[in-house]
């Protein structure tokens, strides 16, 4: 065919583009054609030296040039890597194409494109280059080359065209390239999307779907050139190749494989398009003789994207051999994991055995394997694993674990007779750490208690944080308590001792509740519950103490939970009433105030003992509005009283954590029209324990409104002196024990002396609560006491008149 002149231009700028190219044209037999300016500058060969000859005289290493022809005439075209000779006796490696060239199915020789590998020549003949890539232009029928305008209109066709697509030359020159492509992918922009790109770009290649000039469709791989001559553009090289056959090999890989294999028995060589698709397989595939046990497969070496490790193929199959057998004997797939220890760690490898059939042959079927490496799927499993069954700080095990343990610990006991024993731990004192030094300092003290506790027991406990502060022994086989209160006293003094934190040196006790499994306390609920009710009882009985679960734990706990469901109901019948209590002046003997005192008229048990109720307030948090409806009653009384009567009222430990505390006692003020300085405001020492200073804090907010602030039981807590020092208090009041025994016990009398002489020199007034005879009123008078309280002047009293009467005939 004739190419049109107006691109005899862009020929010879392609031509140009290959002037580092040997380009020659063969006869069918191998003899020369044709021969090249770069071909005379690589090999040193003139044309008239070249031409007839045989092309076997540049054949140094590789292939021979007649299998290379022979290669070519049977599949179009052969390329590889080649050494050739210069007519000066050297070599060079070079990159050949041959492509074979028919005319009507009738092979009229063979056009070879080849490139010296590293070097570059400037091609000096353009008119030679140009008649040379015209003959490969027409000569191609694997490939539609078209020459496409500025616009993408068609100017020139191979007959590759014709042959792919179905278009002569006269009826496709002048149309649009986007004649090819579907109505859809013409709306969307595509033909001129990939022009777009391939200027951009300067090249661009596609896969998809092509349309033939009679309708059919088929699958394309399409390049796009732009053509520029001095910079401009002026056109674009469009080269489309049918990829239809390979994309059903890629559908039907596994029937080709089989047949392959066949192949590859008879002739132990497997075809190239079989190397292709397996080494491109992202899995490594071992075939297995299964009567010899020989490999003969392995595309470890070729396959550049296989996630499998660098292991000996015998290795595998050995682990694989019992599965391998049942495959052959039932033909079933079977996929399973295997671990192969590797000098980087194990290797965590996912397979699948399948039986090749040679059915054609009748002969034994041989095996397949297709091994993917998934250690890294393996380590993030198993990392997501541990962290949903492990603390995510100390790395103990989690309430889900210690579920999971505890419940295997229990199902054991059923066969060997023995019971589990569990220790449910809590830190003292751990809010305070964490609010004075920092949650991060409180961190890293779990962190070390955790160590320290684990250092404490042995291989056969296991350990387990199960909240906040709260951690938990498992003790399988356990015999009886006893060994779960030795195991629990080692821990409480091993925690005794103190904590270097970063650069503090914490003191963090641990309270601990045992329980040991038994018929009525079989399971993991039962149990946490139990140890939880020995905790608290530990924790009311002191600090840094353990407990042992007895029935009447329960028992008390479900006491308790009656006592709040009643409170609650109890507070809003407004069932919580004041009784007063007078306070003497110790000169005069007349009443100087009275104290408020919360009493519970329960409508079927009565009047309810404050040390029954006020816990579980305390406890539950009620206590905070029952104290301020407290605070309101108390102080609307008081202001009713005639002169200065003061009117003390008991604040809680509780109360401290609610910082609307402070706005509670000046609502009660307000509202009542009662005098700050007639307000007392008592606390015990427990509040002064506070390291972070927020209730010293408080102290002084509430001090500020007027009101005055009196320090209780005396005496009974941690009596510190650095207490008086940290805050100024208006009253001490001494506890009743002392007063108890102070007319018949030197050591009770010799600390009553000391307090009333030390309130003297602060200039602080002392109460001593608990009279009950003249002997100790007339003592503690003798002893200082500005203030006397107890029975001797009268019981609490529901009406305040009433309890300001009953003193008068104790004067004198």
């Amino acid at each position: 065919m004739q190419i049109p002149g107006r691109d005899i231009t862009i020929h010879r700028q392609l031509v140009d583009g290959l002037s580092d190219h040997a380009i020659y044209m063969l006869d069918p037999e191998g003899r020369i054609l044709s021969w090249s300016a770069g071909a005379e500058r690589l090999t040193g060969y003139a044309e008239r030296e070249a031409i007839g000859a045989p092309v076997s005289m540049l054949h140094e290493l590789g292939p021979p040039p007649g299998e290379v022809l022979t290669a070519a005439r049977q599949h179009g075209r052969r390329e590889g890597r080649v050494w050739r000779r210069r007519k000066d006796g050297g070599c060079f490696p070079a990159y050949s194409v041959t492509e074979a060239v028919f005319d009507a199915d009738r092979l009229t020789g063979f056009a070879v494109v080849e490139r010296a590998c590293g070097e570059t020549w400037r091609n000096g003949h353009a008119r030679l280059a140009e008649r040379q890539f015209r003959l490969l232009f027409e000569g191609v029928t694997l490939y539609a080359i078209l020459m496409l305008d500025r616009e993408g209109r068609v100017t020139s066709s191979n007959p590759g065209v014709a042959a792919i697509e179905g278009y002569a030359p006269d009826e496709i020159i002048g149309r649009h390239f986007s004649i090819f492509y579907s109505p859809h992918d013409r709306e969307r922009g595509r033909p001129d999307e990939m022009l777009r790109c391939a200027r951009e770009n300067g090249r661009h290649q596609a896969e998809g779907w092509r349309y033939r000039r009679d309708g059919t469709a088929f699958w394309a791989t399409v390049i796009v050139i732009p053509i520029r001559e001095h910079g401009h553009l002026i056109g674009y090289a469009q080269i489309t190749r049918d990829m239809t056959r390979r994309k059903e090999h890629e559908n039907e890989i596994l029937k080709a494989k089989r047949a392959a294999e066949h192949r590859y028995r008879e002739s132990r060589s497997m075809s190239a398009f079989l190397d292709n698709v397996i080494g491109n397989i992202p899995i490594r595939v071992l075939v297995e003789d299964s009567q010899t046990g020989q490999i003969l497969m392995d595309n470890a070496a070729r396959s550049a994207s296989s996630t499998a490790p660098a292991i000996d193929a015998d290795t595998i199959v050995r682990r694989l051999r019992g599965a391998a057998a049942k495959t052959l004997d039932d033909d079933e797939i079977r996929e399973m994991r295997i671990g192969i220890d590797t000098a980087e760690g194990t290797a965590r490898l996912k397979c699948r055995v399948l039986r090749v059939n040679d059915d054609a042959a009748g002969g034994a079927a041989n095996l397949m394997y297709l091994v993917e490496d998934v250690t890294e799927e393996h380590r993030a499993h198993e990392k997501i694993h541990f962290m949903a069954h492990h603390d995510a700080l100390t790395h103990l095990p989690n309430r889900t674990l210690f579920n999971k343990r505890l419940s295997q610990a229990l199902k054991a006991t059923e066969y060997d007779g023995t019971s589990v024993g569990l220790l449910l731990i809590d830190l003292d004192n751990f809010k305070n750490i964490n609010d004075v030094l920092g949650h991060p300092v409180g961190d890293q003290l779990l962190i070390q208690v955790a160590c320290r506790l684990r250092a404490a027991l042995d291989d056969t406990a296991m350990l387990a944080r199960i909240g906040g502060d709260e951690f938990c022994v498992v003790l399988p086989h356990c015999s009886n308590a006893g060994e779960l209160e030795a195991v629990a006293r080692r821990l409480i003094a091993d925690m005794h001792e103190p904590l270097l934190v970063g650069e503090h040196i914490v003191q963090s006790g641990v309270s601990i509740g045992l329980v040991l499994s038994s018929a009525d306390v079989d399971n993991t609920e039962e149990l946490l519950r139990c140890a939880d009710l020995a905790l608290y009882d530990a924790k009311r009985g002191g600090k840094g103490t353990c407990s042992v679960f007895h029935p009447e734990l329960h028992r008390a706990a479900r006491q308790r939970l009656e006592i709040e469901t009643d409170m609650r109901r109890a507070y809003d019948a407004d069932e919580f009433v004041l009784y007063y209590q007078p306070i003497m002046d110790s000169d005069s003997l007349t009443v100087s105030g009275m104290e408020a005192l919360l009493r519970w008229h329960h409508p079927e048990r009565g009047v309810v003992p404050p040390l029954e109720f006020i816990p579980v307030a305390e406890e539950t948090g009620l206590i905070r509005a029952i104290g301020a409806r407290v605070l309101m009653q108390a102080c609307a009384e008081a202001a009713d009283w005639r002169g200065e009567a003061t009117i003390a009222v008991n604040l809680s430990t509780v109360q401290f954590d609610d910082h609307a505390l402070v706005d509670h006692v000046r609502d009660a003020l307000s509202n009542s029209g009662l005098a700050p300085h007639r307000l007392e405001l008592e606390i015990t020492e427990s509040i002064l324990l506070d390291a972070s200073r927020n209730n010293i804090r408080l102290l002084e907010a509430l001090k500020a409104l007027g009101v005055k602030i009196v320090l209780d039981d005396f005496g009974t807590g941690y009596s510190s002196l650095h207490y008086l020092r940290s805050f100024t208090f208006d009253r001490i009041k001494i506890d009743k024990s002392f007063v108890k025994e102070i007319c018949h016990d030197a050591e009770a009398q010799a600390i009553v002396k000391a307090i009333t002489t030390l309130g003297h020199s602060l200039r602080i007034q002392i109460t001593a609560e608990g009279v009950e005879h003249i002997d100790q009123a007339t003592r503690l008078r003798s002893d200082g006491c500005s203030h006397l309280q107890g029975f001797y002047f009268g019981r609490p009293e529901q009406q305040a008149s009433a309890a300001f009467t009953a003193p008068l005939e104790r004067r004198g």
